[in-house]
């Protein structure tokens, strides 16, 4: 069977190509000749019912809700919980990162009930399962990580992280540079201690091809992470972060060559000033590929709420082309997120996604606006909650307080501005 790409490149149309086209409200040819080049990709898994999703190529800017267990909260549930309460709040996407309890029934479970694409990042399950073995980090096996993928991709996962850009040169850059915070990234950090303590090179990307049979077997779209990616911002666009870019800006185009569909990840914490730099620096490297940006968080004191800090950086992101958002949830630097923290990082990042899609012209976005304002014009509540970016929401707070005259809110009352300009009784 053609992969999307392979597919693009005879001038076929796929099922898939189609769906998203109408999704998006784009021509097919258009949806076609942008996966060909590489521009756009369709996150979906063959042996899934999940709602394939379009990242790039002029979509829209798409969300991504990170969930998963830790050694300290191992709770199926809990995750299918936050899984339902992000699809809920309007993730485009999930992914599990999960590091504790059985990660295979975790997995498997997630991909079962979401109707989302599930990513993953299969190396925590690689050295997770080599601690328990009694190994250190860096003592994985190669060939276990290459199964891993393979079983995630089997599973049903959609895309999957894969740290390809550390390797002995960019690490090198990393120690001429130095760092305050060195590698924040988890698959970063135990890529960088193999390479450290084995002296070989990173196997994924010494056998990328290796790398590309698989994901070609399964159409799985491999999204190249930022292994190296700033943790503060005084890390922002140094050596490291831009050699790691440049590897990965060449590993993209044999992707593409062999049919395989990429997305690059970045940044990380970047300060307002350098993110459309950073944006124009990726989009230019990497062809126009995709770009998958975790925050960008623009100022490192605001833990608590970086739901916030990622939404003004996400803003200024997807304005400047970035494609899709990782959420941050409030717990970012301090804990595993919980139930509320997966609503509120999901919303952060659509109103950032939404706001730049306005700016960008996107089909539709400023439409919606409109209506919601039109309906506040004639103080259609009904109207305006099904228009609010969470109804639940708007819903919640409406019925939380009670005005003496329904027309209105218990904010103005009777001397609502619209109702004063309007003169209406």
């Amino acid at each position: 069977m053609l992969t999307q790409i392979e597919a693009a490149k005879k001038n076929k149309t796929t099922n898939l190509m189609r769906f998203v086209a109408k999704d998006e409200g784009l021509d097919t040819e258009y949806v076609r000749e942008e996966i060909r080049q590489g521009r756009m990709v369709i996150l979906h898994n063959r042996r899934t019912g999940a709602k394939p999703v379009a990242v790039g190529g002029g979509t829209r800017t798409k969300v991504n809700a990170n969930i998963g267990t830790s050694a300290d909260s191992a709770s199926c549930e809990l995750e299918l919980e936050k899984l339902r309460v992000a699809i809920h709040t309007g993730a485009d996407t999930v992914m599990d990162l999960s590091t504790g309890g059985d990660l295979d029934e975790i997995r498997r479970d997630i991909i079962k009930e979401s109707t989302v694409p599930v990513g993953s990042v299969p190396i925590y399950q690689t050295v997770k399962e080599a601690v328990e073995r009694g190994r250190r980090y860096d003592e994985f096996s190669p060939d276990a990580l290459f199964a891993d993928i393979e079983k995630h991709a089997a599973d049903g996962i959609s895309f999957v992280t894969v740290h390809c850009g550390v390797t002995k040169r960019s690490l090198e850059r990393l120690r001429e540079q130095g760092r305050v915070l060195g590698v924040v990234s988890r698959g970063g950090a135990f890529l960088a201690r193999y390479i450290e303590e084995t002296g070989k090179e990173n196997p994924l990307y010494e056998e990328f091809d290796r790398l590309l049979e698989i994901a070609k077997r399964y159409d799985t779209t491999l999204s190249l992470g930022d292994g190296l990616r700033p943790g503060c911002i005084a890390d922002a666009t140094d050596r490291a972060q831009i050699e790691e870019l440049l590897i990965l800006g060449e590993l993209r185009k044999r992707a593409l060559e062999a049919g395989v569909q990429v997305m690059i990840e970045g940044p990380g914490h970047i300060p307002l000033h350098q993110i459309e730099e950073n944006i124009r620096l990726q989009k230019s490297i990497c062809e126009g590929a995709p770009f998958y940006v975790l925050g960008p968080i623009v100022t490192d004191i605001a833990s608590g709420f970086d739901h916030i800090t990622s939404a003004i950086g996400g803003a200024l992101a997807a304005l400047y082309g970035a494609d899709f958002l990782c959420y941050v949830t409030p717990s970012e630097h301090i804990r595993l997120p919980d139930v509320t923290d997966v609503a509120e990082g999901v919303v952060a990042a659509r109103i950032a996604a939404h706001a730049a899609d306005i700016a960008k012209g996107i089909k539709g976005a400023a439409e919606r606006d409109r209506k919601i304002s039109e309906a506040r014009a004639c103080l259609d509540w009904d109207a305006q909650q099904k228009l609010a970016i969470l109804p639940s929401r708007f819903k919640q707070l409406r019925s939380s307080s009670r005005p003496r005259d329904s027309r209105f809110c218990t904010m103005c009352g009777e001397f609502c501005a619209i109702r004063v300009f309007q003169k209406k009784k």
